[in-house]
């Protein structure tokens, strides 16, 4: 189980807004955030990762206190170990699409079976720039992937894959989140692409 209550200051069009979320995420279950554009949706995930600190909140997970402002308690994302699949991928330009995954993992046999899962076999030598934008996109997914996390937070992870990629790939990674017990966010401009594979649905709106 995940517990989240927190506060963050945002800058907005309208001046300051408070994203306040009270929330709880069953283990294994998958959620559809969704919401207006500035309204939070990436902070939010960030925050969960521990990549951006709220002014005031708690983030329990299994048990484990990742966030308590009244504490003092942060743990790093390197502790927190979360999965973030990035709206702009986040690769290291210098790194081959196997090298991606090996910084991640050293299980040679799931690299393996990642890279046939995003079809990208045939490009593990290939670095960033050689890739297309759906390429990039499915090794930003394999690379979160690689380390087999219990939570995985993803923001517009599927945008820039045609229709038929969509339908191939997120049944495979369906099965991989089934076999991990993998509790999953994620953020999506498009209800359509998850129809069959969100559980639950979030909206998030500022104060």
């Amino acid at each position: 189980m995940i517990t989240v209550d927190i506060e963050k200051k945002l800058r907005a069009y309208k001046g300051q807004q408070v994203l306040k979320i009270a929330a709880q995420f069953t283990a294994g279950s998958i959620t559809k955030i969704y919401g207006p554009s500035g309204s939070g949706k990436t902070t939010f995930l960030k925050i969960i990762a521990g990549l951006i600190a709220p002014e005031k909140g708690k983030i329990n997970v299994d048990g484990n206190v990742w966030l308590d402002t009244g504490s003092n308690i942060s743990l790093s994302p390197q502790k927190r170990k979360t999965g973030f699949v990035f709206q702009n991928y986040a690769l290291f330009p210098n790194m081959t699409v196997q090298q991606h995954l090996e910084y991640a993992t050293d299980d040679v046999q799931w690299i393996k079976r990642l890279l046939a899962i995003g079809k990208l076999e045939t490009f593990a030598v290939y670095k960033p720039e050689y890739l297309s934008g759906g390429q990039q996109q499915r090794l930003a997914i394999l690379r979160a992937m690689a380390i087999k996390p219990k939570l995985l937070l993803m923001d517009e992870p599927f945008s820039a894959l045609d229709p038929k990629m969509k339908s191939e790939l997120i049944p495979e990674l369906k099965l991989l989140w089934d076999e991990l017990g993998t509790t999953i966010l994620i953020v999506s401009h498009n209800p359509q692409e998850l129809v069959g594979l969100t559980e639950n649905e979030m909206e998030i709106n500022p104060l």
